[in-house]
């Protein structure tokens, strides 16, 4: 029933500007799980296949992109939906507002969208309050970490820190986002020394987290997909060195190549969904090319059916993230790659 519904609640949400459709499409899912009418559907243990990862137990191999849940206040309804794993944020220290409006914009005909949110979000305090009142959601859940807009690259260290302790009791694991678009410079410190440097920070502080919580929280990176074969040959032996336990590949891109012509391919922000998806799926392969077995891979990035899922497994991920599709398709395609994954 609610797959038949769907195509009629998106027509009337398109009717909406993009960002208030997505509010509005948020609470409403809150609400339909608080009273019950999510509950028919089961939860995301029942979808799929389990499989280990990271050292956590994931009960398929679809999550939810971070963007979607930005404060973090979503994940029991989104789990009843089929998602094994639910990435939220990217959360910040303090509160901010992000960029100025409008910031969403959907590209209909190509099932794309381009933002330029600017990390809007309540801030990590306000997130962890949130994980800590989920109920019926037995899945993964990840905090996609970033720093505040008026914070300086050379004290971006501080930022992430905080939110790595604060984070680190409720999470299954944390993503550190330095390739979002959309924060000024933010990009700069996915640089080869840059990263190696705040990674060795970060080690630190989870291995003393760990001992006082008893517990190892593994780190990820999110890179994106505008690098060249240097770069990610240089950032690869980065996290080779540095000892980290995975990779989110990608982010979205500031391309506009499988856009142009588009009117709305100028708007600046970063581009996800199908137009994403081959570009995403070459980083994946060359990050694979060079992590090997040693780092696993989440592959994200224009999956847009349980075929370019399969792909992103071929390329070399252990298991996928959608969003933009999400929006476009529905929660069908949750299950439709939740149960055609776990058996394959």
């Amino acid at each position: 029933m609610f797959d038949a519904l769907y195509p009629l609640a998106r027509a009337g949400l398109f009717c909406m500007n993009a960002e208030t459709a997505h509010h509005t499409s948020l609470a409403a899912l809150r609400m339909a799980e608080k009273v019950g009418l999510l509950s028919a559907l089961g939860d995301s243990s029942e979808m799929g296949k389990p499989f280990e990862m990271l050292g956590l137990q994931f009960p398929n191999r679809i999550g939810l992109a971070a963007g979607l849940d930005k404060e973090g206040n979503c994940i029991d309804a989104l789990g009843r939906l089929g998602f094994g794993s639910i990435e939220i944020g990217t959360i910040t220290p303090r509160p901010q507002t992000g960029n100025d409006k409008p910031r969403l914009f959907r590209l209909i005909d190509r099932e794309a969208i381009i933002n330029r949110m600017g990390f809007n979000n309540p801030g990590i305090d306000a997130g962890v309050a949130n994980v800590q009142a989920t109920n019926s959601f037995q899945g993964i859940v990840g905090f996609n970490i970033g720093k505040n807009k008026d914070t300086p690259n050379s004290n971006a260290a501080d930022d992430y820190l905080i939110c790595l302790r604060k984070a680190y009791p409720v999470a299954d694991y944390i993503a550190v986002n330095l390739s979002s678009p959309n924060t000024p410079g933010l990009r700069e410190l996915q640089g080869a020394e840059a990263s190696a440097k705040l990674l060795d920070l970060l080690k630190q502080e989870q291995s003393r987290l760990a001992a006082e919580h008893g517990k190892w929280v593994p780190l990820l990176f999110k890179v994106a997909p505008d690098l060249d074969e240097d770069h990610i040959r240089d950032l690869s032996q980065v996290f080779l060195a540095g000892g980290l336990e995975g990779v989110i590949a990608t982010n979205t891109t500031l391309d506009r190549d499988q856009v142009a012509g588009h009117p709305l391919s100028a708007q600046a922000g970063g581009l996800s969904g199908r137009p994403v998806f081959r570009k995403s799926t070459d980083v994946l392969r060359q990050f694979s090319s060079q992590l090997g077995v040693k780092i696993p891979i989440i592959g994200v990035g224009g999956i847009s059916s349980l075929a370019d899922a399969q792909e992103k497994i071929k390329a070399g991920a252990s298991m996928v993230q959608i969003y933009t599709s999400f929006i476009y398709q529905g929660p069908q395609l949750v299950r439709e790659i939740a149960m055609g994954l776990g058996n394959s």
